[in-house]
């Protein structure tokens, strides 16, 4: 009856087959209960500890993932707790709930009992570590609670599977549950045994292993028996038996070792040993049941102890908590497949650097493999040829410049696995082989895609050497500028790529990098007006917000600074803190900015991008209010203005049309055209498309813009010629916990690579081993043919039907996911009961399940002709362009270069201020109504179809080249470093085919090489290499036994190899070829010193015939040198002699010359010395007739002669400094020493004079005779006119003044110039001296002249004043800079009324030649002193009546010499001198007269004549006194 009636029941209580529970039906927990701890992690979820809000009981909660979970497991368990936990020793089931959370995702609730004791496990262990064991009692008591369970489980035909010991709970008051019925398995009465490989692997029974082996082998409910026995000896030990080996070792091992025991049985009792023996008996048909093992002894000694012992169980938990928790370790449970291979490795080294090589390859060898080495850092290893690279999730020290070169060019096996190695693979096959090559970048999203493809770019950039910097520069910065317009932060990647990204490098023949070129695919546009939980829009928008912000330029750029925008939708994003204040926004800003201006976009460009980028944030802040009209039809407006007109503003068009635009719509019917408003719903979709569209096509601009940049200008047609490496990096599979149209494509495009990998490595491979008949053994591979047949064959693919319910503008979203049901009939695709809208895939890489929501808006992607028109009248050339410029149907922006650019804006502005009235009334119609949907084809193409032309081109350009794969796996899903989950990593290498693709590369040949290009390659590895072998299978097979190469096989015109045997042959090829030149080194060597030797030999027979010519050369040179050294000493004597008569003569001159100058100035001081007491006398008779005036003349004439005779004095001691001899100037009482002489002296000074005057005009005559002296000029019968009126010419004084001043003054020596005619006036004094008497009649008419003479002087005096000033200036200045300032310029005459050019009067003066022959008089001779003490007299005494201001020096002859030419000149320049005063021959001569003449004949001489006693003045303190007065 009971049988009966729990059979009843269980038909109840188990679902039907084909159906399961819809778990929308449960209620939301949220009512009842409340999470209030965290207690651990199951199989297939988190437990927590709840509170009932009710009544307020404790209880466990487990909360499973409806949707990623396993569906038969969960159901399995809900099914068994709901019609089994009523037993005491069987968990209990509150109820299962169903939690909706659309931001974390739904959730499952299973309510269970709350067991505060921990495990049975945990117990043992505490235990133990106390140093303590648990007493047999207590276990016996523990072990039949479970036996009692498990027996309310069988009598239920129910297998547990999974009995351990943490799966036997304690509670508090010490009872023991059994739970976990996740792999629970039902008994029916037509099927009493199972037949599938589940549960933990220690605690498994050889039964269930032996079903993964064998497909007829079964099992039944003992096998919960096996697991017991195992929990007992756990219970004893503290671990289950080989705990220290790997699981999948332990699954090798539990088979075929015997049953295990207690590791000290002797310690136990008999009765403990028996129990644990029956329960591991291997052959489960003798084993017994769990009702046997209910009548065990040591099961019944615990008769009539069960309160004692439950009882010491508590106290036991109790000390247990107090102690402390001992750290848990989980054993995972697995559930394998029918075809896995479940040995594992026996001996392998720890560090496989190639899992290819491994001798047991099993998924579980090659992930205990990957986890070794990814705890030492090493994130790549190589299955084969291809790259297994794992995400380390945090910087590593791998790529610094010295790996970069480690890599290059070197043999694969010497470095450890890298991503360089890849990249120099490629590239050395490129240059090899002359062909193009593909790296081809795999996994999940968050697996190190991106960065992989930087690295690569990096090497390969590396590799190829460019010609300039700044080429390598842009290319490295590409991926940055692109990936921040294209990738964003999803909820499992902080950098997701949001498109598909094909970068395509090109190199030269030799191997240069000389351009690169990016294709994008399928940009998610959506992801610009909507974000999931916690996800984020693309990187650009916060960058460019951050970065303007920092700039203070958000108000140019009409952005706000405190309000969201919408488009930032997250609830967790505010704008300030996030955005605004993110440091690493602004960063990224500058680096994008940067890059933009590397790569060579222009400011305005920079400028236009931001400003379509800020007009997008601000379209979606435009909002729409819904207006009523009267025939009850909805339209819209906008709520606000402000905000529109910025966006506007933003895009250069009109506010009113871009309102206009957005809030109505065109539609054209039979000819004419009608305008409807847009409802609220409507405008926001018209809105959100215009938004999405700038972006799509912003960012296609982008790309076509660095390619135009970045692309290599073939200027001799080598296109041709150029190699390319292009590097796949697209979107990752995704699986969300809400998965819409773009999970849809990206996982379609990650099958179509899935299936490009297959053909590659499995398909095309095997084929051409049939096809070459090679014999290899047949991989099986799961193929995902049908997968792509489903989604992309014509007409019933999943595309295709998308396509067509697109084109009804009824359709919805609901009749599109029941035409996928019914017409998608395939395994692979189902529909969930629970998800509305939603239906499942099994792709290659899991269960993925869909919700429809949306498909077809986003596969239709329209974008209204009305919005096309607007925004090519826009004025901002970049916006106009990319609504311009047509689609490629890959819906990517055409790339033009400028042709009709210019055109289409002058157009569209044309038509844009009359778009309606155009539309209407038909003008130019097939242009303004058609062009938009021409040039973009928004009616025809879809989103889908798109997506299908991108797949074709895509795996066009991967075909086009030689694979490489990199496979990237993601350790885990925390995105933590040194996390390795080796469940998350196993389902990777399933779904990637790792495990198969190691397989094929160890039992194929991965390199098949034609018969011609093998010989070519390798044969001088077994022929000579002057042979041309033939090209057979024999010559081949010939090269590779004499290379000891093994495993290669020969088709019909191939030679088949393994992966690791070309890299084998290509390293002989290079010893040999090393060896070879290293040989032809050594012949060139020997030949070079041959040739060098008999070279030498030349040499040597060469120098000695030279040498040889050279001795008899220098021989004969020598006699020739000997004959003629006579001759030259005798002309070297003879000169010698020449020279020193030559000194002789000139030192002997010298001397007389010495002699003469020192008679000479004896001479002259004694002449001087008498005129001047003769002068005195006369002046004294003077005096006595002329009264007053006289005696002032004769006060001074004393001090006058004595300063005149000091002045010569010191003349002549600067002029001859060179005599040696004492130069002394007479003292003052000289004059008086010398008393007058008497009558006889006066006629022999008369007599002297005579002669003098005699000698000079013999001496003048002879001159002019001989030619040496010019003939004077016409002369008036009076030599005095002749004086007066002559003056020196400044200009032809100058050079003979520069040439005399370093030499002595000579006798009658041509060079000097001439004074005229001073005998004569030295004569008519000495005449006056004799003759008084006859000069007394004359005295009054003298006087008359000086009165006349003292007027003129008086007004000339006024001018020398003005001429004073003037001069100190001109002296300050000399003094500051002497080499062009001052009066004394030579050259040049300055500060001097008269000119070089200026001529005197016609009347007045007659024209001569200088006398530069004649040599100025001095006070050498003693007829030279009387005329310049006549002359120093007369001046001085002018001097003393007429000046009445003593600004300088009356005594320095040198500025009355300067005043004296200063007057003359102005009288001749400015003024002319009454005739009256003018002397002529007939007047007689008086004193004032001849003073006139002194003056004149004075200044003729005070240019630059090296006699001239003044300018030792210079020298002198007269020259000082005149700079302290200025």
């Amino acid at each position: 009856m009971t049988s009966g009636r729990n059979r009843r029941s269980l038909k109840k209580m188990f679902p039907q087959s084909g159906k399961s529970i819809v778990f929308d039906s449960f209620p939301d927990p949220s009512d009842t209960w409340e999470i209030t701890k965290t207690i651990g992690k199951g199989t297939y979820g988190k437990v927590y500890k709840v509170l009932n809000k009710i009544n307020g009981s404790e209880a466990a909660v487990k909360v499973l993932d409806p949707v990623h979970d396993i569906d038969e497991e969960i159901e399995a368990e809900y099914n068994i707790l709901k019609a089994l936990s009523d037993h005491p020793n069987v968990v209990k089931f509150f109820g299962m709930f169903y939690k909706i959370d659309p931001k974390t995702g739904d959730q499952l609730w299973l309510v269970l009992e709350l067991c505060n004791g921990g495990s049975v496990t945990d117990l043992a262990k505490g235990m133990l570590k106390r140093g303590e064991r648990m007493d047999e009692a207590i276990i016996a008591y523990i072990l039949h609670g479970a036996l009692m369970g498990l027996h309310h489980l069988h009598e239920n035909k129910t297998i547990h599977r999974d009995i351990k010991g943490n799966n036997i709970l304690l509670t508090t008051q010490g009872g023991i549950k059994l739970v976990d019925f996740g792999v629970s398995a039902q008994l029916t009465n037509t099927r009493l045994r199972r037949n599938t490989s589940v549960g933990t692997p220690f605690w498994m029974a050889p039964e269930v292993i032996a079903c993964e082996q064998q497909l007829d082998s079964t099992y039944d409910a003992r096998c919960d028996v096996w697991s017991l026995g195992i929990t007992a000896v756990e219970l004893g030990d503290g671990d289950p038996p080989l705990a220290d080996l790997h699981p999948m070792r332990a699954l090798f091992k539990i088979p075929r070792n015997p049953p295990p025991s207690l590791q000290q049985p002797e310690i136990w009792s008999d009765q403990f040993n028996d129990f644990i023996c029956k329960c591991l008996i291997k052959d489960f048909e003798l084993r017994p049941n769990v009702q046997d093992l209910l009548q065990h002894a040591f099961i019944k000694q615990i008769t009539g102890q069960e309160e004692t012992l439950q009882k010491q169980l508590t106290e036991l938990i109790e000390l247990n908590h107090q102690i402390g928790v001992i750290e848990k370790i989980r054993h995972e449970r697995i559930h394998t497949k029918k075809d896995d291979n479940m040995k594992s490795q026996s001996d392998e080294p720890d560090d496989m650097e190639d899992l290819a090589t491994l001798e047991v390859l099993d998924e579980n060898t090659v992930t205990e493999h990957l986890q070794k080495r990814y705890s030492n850092e090493q994130i790549y290893t190589y299955v084969g040829d291809i790259l297994i690279a794992i995400n380390p999730f945090h910087k590593i020290d791998l790529y610094t410049p010295e790996h970069s070169k480690m890599y290059i060019g070197t043999k694969r096996t010497v470095n450890p696995p890298h991503i360089f190695a890849v990249a120099d693979v490629a590239y050395q096959s490129m240059v090899s082989y002359n062909t193009d090559q593909c790296i081809v970048i795999s996994g999940e999203s968050g697996a190190g895609k991106t960065e992989s493809a930087h690295l690569l770019v990096q090497q390969l950039t590396l590799l190829g050497k460019a010609n300039n910097r700044t080429l390598q520069e842009k290319i490295l910065l590409v991926n940055n500028l692109v990936e921040a317009f294209g990738n964003a932060c999803t909820a499992i990647n902080d950098n997701s790529s949001r498109f598909g990204k094909y970068l395509e490098m090109k190199f030269t023949c030799e191997g240069t990098v000389v351009g690169a070129q990016i294709y994008e695919y399928l940009l998610e546009k959506s992801r610009v007006i909507h974000q999931a939980a916690g996800e984020r829009n693309f990187h650009i928008f916060y960058y460019i917000y951050a970065g303007l912000a920092e700039r203070k330029k958000l108000a140019h750029y009409k952005l706000s600074d405190s309000k969201t925008p919408k488009y930032f939708q997250n609830e967790n994003v505010k704008l300030v803190p996030d955005i605004v204040g993110n440091a690493s926004y602004k960063e990224h800003f500058e680096a994008v900015e940067q890059c933009f201006k590397v790569i060579g976009f222009t400011l305005e460009e920079l400028g236009s991008v931001y400003s379509i980028v800020a007009a997008i944030l601000i379209t979606g802040d435009i909002e729409f209010a819904s207006v009523a009209t009267e025939h009850q039809t909805d339209k819209s407006t906008i709520a606000n203005v402000a905000v529109l007109e910025s966006a506007a503003s933003l895009l250069c068009i009109r506010s009113d049309e871009l309102k206009e635009a957005l809030t109505s719509h065109c539609v054209v019917a039979r000819g004419e055209t009608i305008v409807r408003p847009n409802t609220v719903e409507k405008a926001t979709e018209v809105r959100d498309a215009m938004s999405k569209a700038l972006y799509g096509r912003l960012f296609s601009w982008i790309v076509n813009r660095i390619n135009s940049l970045l692309r290599h200008d073939n200027q001799n047609g080598e296109e041709d010629k150029e190699q390319n490496i292009g590097i796949l990096d697209i979107f990752g599979f995704e699986n969300f916990k809400r998965n819409s149209f773009e999970q849809l494509c990206i996982n379609i495009a990650n099958e179509q690579i899935q299936f490009y990998f297959n053909q590659h490595i499995f398909a095309w491979e095997q084929d051409e081993y049939l096809n070459e008949d090679v014999d290899v053994r047949v991989i099986e591979y799961e193929d995902n043919r049908p997968l792509l047949d489903l989604f992309l064959q014509k007409p019933m693919g999943m595309l295709s039907l998308l396509d067509e319910e697109s084109r009804f503008p009824q359709a919805t979203d609901q009749t599109l996911v029941e035409k996928f049901e019914d017409n998608l009939k395939s395994k692979n695709f189902w529909r969930p009961m629970r998800v509305d809208l939603g239906f499942g895939i099994n792709h290659y890489a899991g269960k993925v399940i869909y919700t429809a929501s949306g498909f077809l808006a986003k596969n239709r992607d329209a974008l209204p002709a009305d919005i096309i028109l607007l925004l090519r009248s826009s004025e901002n050339e970049l916006i106009s362009k990319l609504v311009t410029n047509p689609l490629t149907k890959t819906g990517n922006l055409a790339h033009t270069k400028g042709k009709g650019t210019g055109s289409g804006r002058l157009s569209s502005r044309q038509r844009s201020p009359q778009r309606s009235v155009n539309i209407v009334k038909g003008e130019n119609g097939a242009e303004s109504i058609h062009h938009p949907r021409e040039t973009t084809n928004m009616r025809t193409q879809t989103v889908a179809s798109y997506f299908r032309y991108s797949l074709m081109d895509l795996l066009s350009k991967m075909v086009a080249g030689q694979p490489h794969f990199v496979r990237c796996i993601k350790p885990n899903n925390d995105r933590q470093a040194h996390k390795f989950d080796r469940e998350k990593v196993l389902i990777q290498l399933r779904y990637t085919g790792i495990l198969e693709t190691a397989k094929i590369r160890r039992q194929g040949y991965s390199h098949r090489i034609v018969f011609a290009n093998f010989i070519q390659r390798y044969y001088m590895l077994g022929f000579r290499v002057n042979e041309e072998p033939a090209v057979t299978p024999e010559a081949c097979a010939a090269i590779l036994e004499k290379t000891k190469m093994e495993n290669w096989a020969l088709g019909k015109t191939k030679v088949f190899l393994k992966y690791y045997h070309v890299e084998q042959l290509n390293l002989m090829i290079k010893r040999t070829t090393d060896r070879i030149v290293l040989v032809q080194a050594c012949v060139r060597c020997w030949l070079a010193v041959q040739n060098y030797r008999k070279t030498l030999g030349k040499r040597t027979q060469s120098a000695v015939v030279l040498q040889s010519a050279y001795r008899g050369h220098k021989v004969r040179r020598q006699m020739v040198d000997d004959k003629a050294k006579p001759k030259e000493d005798t002309t070297i004597v003879e000169f010698q002699a020449l020279c020193r008569g030559y000194l002789a003569r000139k030192k002997y001159k010298e001397l007389v010359d010495e002699k003469n100058k020192a008679a000479t100035k004896i001479q002259a001081h004694f002449k001087g010395h008498k005129q001047r007491k003769s002068f005195q006398r006369r002046k004294e008779a003077m005096q006595k007739e002329n009264g007053q005036n006289t005696e002032e003349v004769k006060d001074d004439a004393p001090v006058e002669e004595d300063k005149l005779a000091a002045d010569s004095a010191q003349e002549d001691g600067a002029k001859e400094p060179e005599n040696g001899e004492e130069k002394t100037a007479p003292s003052e009482d000289e004059p008086e020493a010398a008393s007058p002489g008497s009558g006889e002296e006066q006629e022999t000074k008369a007599a002297t004079v005579i002669q003098s005057n005699f000698r000079g005009f013999k001496e003048r005559k002879k001159l002019q005779e001989e030619g040496k002296l010019p003939t004077k000029g016409k002369k008036d019968t009076d030599s005095q006119t002749q004086e007066n009126d002559s003056l020196p010419d400044p200009s032809e004084e100058e050079k003979p003044a520069e040439a005399g001043q370093e030499q002595e003054p000579t006798e009658a020596t041509p060079d000097v110039p001439d004074v005229p005619d001073g005998e004569e006036e030295r004569t008519e004094a000495v005449q006056d001296a004799e003759s008084k008497q006859n000069d007394e009649e004359q005295a009054q008419t003298d006087v008359n002249s000086l009165e006349s003479l003292t007027k003129h002087i008086s007004s000339v005096s006024e001018d020398f004043l003005m001429l004073q000033q003037k001069l100190n200036q001109i002296i300050m200045a000399h003094q500051i800079n002497p080499s062009s300032n001052g009066m004394f310029t030579r050259g040049q005459v300055m500060n001097s009324s008269l000119g070089t050019d200026q001529q005197p009067s016609a009347g007045t003066q007659q024209t001569r030649m200088s006398r530069r022959s004649t040599k100025p008089k001095t006070l050498s001779t003693p007829e030279d002193s009387t005329y310049y003490s006549l002359i120093h007299r007369s001046v001085q005494e002018r001097a003393r009546k007429q000046s009445t201001k003593k600004l300088l020096d009356a005594d320095d002859q040198y500025y009355q010499s300067l005043n004296s030419n200063t007057s003359t000149g102005e009288t001749s320049g400015d003024t002319e001198i009454p005739e009256s005063q003018t002397p002529t021959s007939n007047t007689p001569k008086s004193s004032n007269q001849d003073r006139n003449s002194l003056l004149r004949m004075l200044s003729m001489e005070n240019e630059d004549n090296p006699h001239d006693y003044r300018k030792l003045l210079r020298k002198t303190s007269q020259r000082g006194r005149l700079i302290e007065q200025s």
